[in-house]
């Protein structure tokens, strides 16, 4: 290899090991800058602290009494209601074992979605398996970053007519779901992920309440 193209060589590793360092350093300010976003979305929560205990007091109370939560959600929402039923069904904390509660997702399984929104639409996914399972004083439970999926607003329609209690997470305004549902939940943000993940940690700290609950009143 001749002179020229050893400096070269050198020059082009010296100015990528540059880009590299500037790279990191911005990813480093950017996930700083997340973070803290993260945690300012979640420290609102407390301003809704009151409406949040009494979410976990119709849980509990619902539970107790032998009623069904039944839960859906559309994209990342459809993923966290999946999620949180099973921490109910089989167990939320591995140090506790205890009976299976009461919880399903309404949007139970592929050959069930595809049948639904073919043979009718895919507004009445939830609503269909809603009219279909769930009994009067049976709670929906509705997961929505803008609230205004048709098919969460059908669910909760159908909810009010089969005599359920409703609670739904959303995001900022709550969209055409909040004057439907009885509980709403309103993640002050804008951003779709700082709204989906806090989200999944109220989910989290909802049914351990609830959980905690139901083990020292039974």
């Amino acid at each position: 290899m001749n002179k020229f193209k050893v400096h070269n060589k050198n020059r082009l590793s010296k100015t990528h090991n540059k880009n590299n360092i500037n790279l990191m350093k911005k990813s480093e300010k950017n996930l700083l800058k997340t973070i803290n976003q993260n945690l300012a979305v979640h420290k609102k929560l407390f301003k809704i602290s009151k409406k949040i205990g009494q979410v976990i007091d119709l849980f509990s109370t619902g539970l107790n009494n032998d009623k069904t939560i039944y839960i859906c959600g559309n994209g990342g929402s459809a993923s966290d209601s999946e999620h949180l039923s099973t921490e109910f069904l089989v167990r939320l904390n591995s140090k506790v074992n205890r009976r299976p509660f009461k919880m399903v997702n309404l949007g139970m399984n592929l050959s069930y979605i595809t049948a639904c929104s073919n043979d009718y639409s895919f507004e009445n996914v939830f609503s269909r398996s809603l009219e279909a399972l769930a009994n009067p004083g049976d709670i929906l439970w509705v997961i929505s970053t803008s609230g205004d999926s048709k098919n969460i607003k059908k669910a909760l329609i159908s909810a009010k007519k089969l005599k359920l209690r409703t609670v739904g997470f959303y995001g900022k305004s709550g969209g055409v779901s909040k004057k439907f549902t009885e509980y709403p939940i309103l993640v002050d943000s804008n951003v779709t992920a700082r709204i989906q993940e806090c989200h999944i940690f109220l989910g989290h700290y909802i049914l351990e309440e609830t959980e905690n609950f139901l083990i020292k009143n039974n």
